[in-house]
C-alpha cells in the first residue's frame, strides 16, 4: 500500500513539475530551481531537486506549489554566495621583484649569512651545476656557495627523485676527475 501511495504522490509530482516548468517558460525541470529556495541560502541545485524528487516528493511538491503554482509572479532567486577561489590576493603577502631578490642576496652575501644566500639564491638544475663547478675548478676559482649547492643537488639526487644508481656514482667520479685536474 505504501508503495501505490509512493507511486501516486510521483505521478503528482511529475504533473506539478510540468505546469511549474510550464509557468516559467522552461524548457526542462532544471529551470524550476532558480525559483526553489534552498535553506542554507540561495536556490536550490539541480541535483537536491532530483534527490528530493526520490526521497522527499511531498516536500517537494509543497514547494514547488507555494513558490511557482500559488504565486502570482514567480520570482528567480539570487544564488548563494561563494567563497572566492584562487584568484584573489591576500594584502598582506610581499612580493618581490627579481630585483629585489637580486639585492636582498648580495645584502646578505656582505653580511655574510649563510642560510640567507642559499634561501635567496635561485635554484639550478644538477647538469648545470655540475658544469658550472667544473668550469669554476678549471680557472681555478673556489666558490663555497656552489659547492654548497652542488652537494645539496647531489644529495637530492641520492634521495632517489630521479637518478640510478649507476649515473649516481658516474656523476660523482666525473666530478672528483674534474676537482683532481
Amino acid at each position: 500500500m505504501n508503495k501505490q501511495a509512493n507511486s501516486a504522490d510521483i505521478k503528482k509530482l511529475e504533473e506539478l513539475i510540468k505546469q511549474a516548468v510550464k509557468k516559467v517558460n522552461g524548457s526542462k525541470e532544471n529551470d524550476l530551481c532558480k525559483y526553489l529556495p534552498s535553506s542554507k541560502g540561495g536556490y536550490i541545485h539541480h541535483f537536491t531537486l532530483r534527490k528530493m524528487k526520490r526521497e522527499s516528493p511531498l516536500e517537494i511538491c509543497e514547494m514547488v506549489s507555494k513558490y511557482v503554482i500559488t504565486a502570482d509572479n514567480p520570482k528567480i532567486i539570487a544564488p548563494r554566495r561563494r567563497a572566492p577561489r584562487g584568484s584573489r590576493k591576500r594584502p598582506d603577502f610581499i612580493t618581490f621583484t627579481r630585483g629585489d631578490l637580486e639585492h636582498m642576496l648580495t645584502l646578505a652575501r656582505s653580511a655574510g649569512d649563510e642560510k640567507m644566500i642559499q634561501k635567496l639564491s635561485p635554484r639550478k638544475s644538477f647538469p648545470s651545476l655540475k658544469r658550472e663547478l667544473i668550469r669554476s675548478i678549471r680557472e681555478g676559482r673556489i666558490s663555497q656557495e656552489l659547492w654548497n649547492s652542488y652537494c645539496d643537488a647531489v644529495n637530492l639526487q641520492n634521495s632517489g627523485l630521479s637518478l640510478k644508481s649507476s649515473e649516481k656514482t658516474s656523476a660523482a667520479n666525473e666530478a672528483v676527475q674534474a676537482i683532481a685536474r
